[in-house]
Formats: C-alpha cells, structure tokens, sequence
C-alpha cells in the first residue's frame, strides 16, 4: 500500500497506465529516513524552498535562505533551521503554528539535482540552536516523514 500516492493520483497513473512506473519510483527512492547523501545535500545548500498551509486552508510557498549550513540534518529523521523574518509578516511560521504539515525543496542548479522532503514542523521561541544563528527570531524543527 502506497503512502505517497492517494486515489485520485491512482485514477490518473492507471488512465495514463503508469502504476508500475510510479511504484518503482517510491520503491527506489522515496524514504523515510535521511541517509548521508541526503543530509550532505541538504547542508550544501543555500536556499530551499518551503510549503505551508495557511489559515484559510490555501497551500503557500516561501523562500528560505541563507549561507550553506544554515539547514541542519540533527539526525536520521530531525532537520532544522532558522527562522530570519526580515519583512515582518511572519507568514511561514504563522502558518506553521497552525499546521504543521511541510514540504521543502531543495535544488542545485548548476548540476541538476532535487530533494524533496516533506514533514510536520514544529517553531521553538527557545531552542538551543538559536545561539548558532545570529539575529535569528525562531528555530523550525521538522520530524521527516518522506524524502525523495
């Protein structure tokens, strides 16, 4: 039984007869964990890209950035990062407050490579980490649920 396809994509993976096609991809490559080839592709990066879920219900997406590292990979299934809310709306981490559910993308342009990563996230006034990050306001944990 598949977690990452629902019914209706079922519906246009079988229209378009691409069920097995879209079986292998999860079997190679969609995981639960962060291997260390994620976790170092994670940590090159200086920018990913951040969906939320804002109050209203509507899907949202952010740019985050920063020097690379500013993404940390805590361990096998925590990532976290800084919270620098230069404009003042604090969007992103006001829809994280009120749910949790995340995707981030990763890129690299010049040798084209993407992660996606998709998680519940949790924003921490107090964090430790927060004395690794210079001005920043907050510390967004994510628990990965799926990496691919």
């Amino acid at each position: 039984m598949s977690q990452l396809y629902g019914p209706l994509h079922r519906k246009l993976q079988d229209r378009f007869d691409t069920r097995r096609l879209a079986d292998g991809v999860e079997r190679r490559i969609v995981r639960r964990d962060i291997t260390p080839e994620h976790a170092a592709f994670i940590e090159s990066r200086d920018m990913f890209w951040l969906a939320t879920i804002d109050h209203l219900g509507r899907p949202t997406v952010s740019y985050k950035g920063g020097d690379p590292g500013f993404v940390r990979v805590l361990d096998r299934n925590t990532i976290a990062f800084p919270c620098y809310d230069g404009n003042g709306m604090f969007y992103s981490m006001g829809n994280l407050l009120g749910n949790g559910n995340v995707g981030l993308l990763f890129v690299n342009f010049e040798q084209p490579h993407r992660l996606r990563v998709q998680g519940l996230a949790t924003v921490h006034e107090d964090d430790p980490l927060l004395a690794d990050y210079c001005e920043a306001q907050l510390i967004v944990r994510v628990a990965v649920s799926e990496i691919f």
